[in-house]
């Protein structure tokens, strides 16, 4: 029992400690770890591409497999020791969010907006998303960075930290690992659209609970940026269903309702467009509302740290304890059942 509340103390320190770093230093500069992932699931891609999911498959069982079970073998081998699995959790935590840097993304674009320069924006567009920006106005520039600041405050911060609760080491590195990958071949491109499609179902699949999750965190917290939570609620009851992905209606929908704007449009892609439903009651979007957007994230975020430290102290323990309870009673059970089985057999 000691050990096992040592573990969950370890894990839930070492979540706080990996926010703090990403809070205070952001992305590591250089020779970040995830990047390094990318380069080496490319190289993968390129040798295991074919036009089908089936090779899709492989590759993403490949490429999220490997994390995981490195995560595995780390937390096996700190069972002990748990200063060294808090060190690693934290070192893991601060290596799959992004908090700050979606923030400061945020912030930048804000500046490049109310100083009208709309060149350095629309050049800065693709570090948030990967829409063409080269004939967005301000309110529409505006809108991509408010849709990705919502989406992505699920995608790199809520989803890894309650991955991380829920699983550990193990459970940061396989979801950024899916998540890597979804950006990377998960879209519907002529290349990815059927080899990219297992990645895309599968991170899909890992963000149902923590997108909805951030919906009603950015309900919750929309007060902090001067946001209404009654029409907040209301427009992400009504609209979150509208957006063609399963997940990210979640998060764009209760912003619009905070903010008080409207999402959604046309979007154009380099070679291709959509349009998808609008979410919200408001007027487009505008510089004044990135600032607003980012401190709802910002709040969200530590909303979701909480929960994600609270979590191995509490339900982790009891779900731990019921498993070895369970376990416990199954070995009882098999012995009395050999038992049985000699007596049986030496009459």
């Amino acid at each position: 029992m000691r050990q096992a509340t040592a573990t969950s103390v370890a894990t839930a320190a070492g979540l706080v400690a990996g926010y703090a770093l990403d809070a205070f230093l952001g992305d590591p500069r250089r020779h970040h770890p995830v990047a390094g992932f990318g380069r080496a699931a490319g190289a993968l891609e390129r040798r295991m591409h074919r036009p089908d999911r089936a090779a899709g498959t492989a590759f993403t069982a490949l490429a999220v497999g490997a994390p995981v079970l490195l995560g595995v073998a780390a937390t096996v081998a700190t069972r002990r020791r748990p200063l060294a699995r808090a060190a690693l959790v934290a070192a893991g935590t601060w290596t799959v969010l992004g908090g700050r840097t979606l923030r400061q993304e945020a912030a930048v674009m804000g500046r490049a907006l109310r100083a009208g320069d709309l060149p350095a924006a629309r050049q800065r567009l693709g570090h948030l998303c990967g829409r063409d920006p080269s004939a967005l106005d301000e309110p529409e520039l505006a809108r991509a960075t408010v849709e990705s600041v919502a989406e992505n405050t699920s995608d790199a911060v809520v989803a890894p930290l309650l991955w991380g609760a829920v699983a550990g080491l193990p459970g940061l590195l396989g979801y950024r690992a899916t998540n890597t990958l979804d950006a990377m071949v998960g879209h519907r491109s002529p290349r990815y659209v059927r080899f990219g499609t297992p990645a895309a179902r599968l991170d899909d699949l890992l963000n149902l609970v923590p997108a909805r999750l951030t919906g009603l965190l950015t309900i919750a917290v929309a007060p902090v940026a001067h946001g209404d939570r009654e029409r907040a609620w209301r427009v992400w009851r009504r609209d979150r269903n509208d957006h063609p992905s399963p997940n990210a209606g979640q998060c764009e929908a209760a912003m619009a309702g905070a903010l008080g704007v409207r999402l959604g449009g046309r979007n154009v892609y380099f070679g291709r467009s959509e349009v998808r439903p609008f979410l919200g009651d408001g007027p487009r979007p505008e510089a004044r509302h990135l600032k607003r957007a980012a401190r709802i994230s910002g709040a969200v975020g530590l909303a979701a740290l909480g929960l994600a430290a609270a979590y191995p102290l509490t339900v982790g323990r009891l779900v731990a304890g019921a498993g070895r309870l369970v376990g416990g009673a199954g070995r009882r059970v098999v012995r009395g059942v050999v038992a049985g089985a000699g007596r049986g057999s030496g009459r």
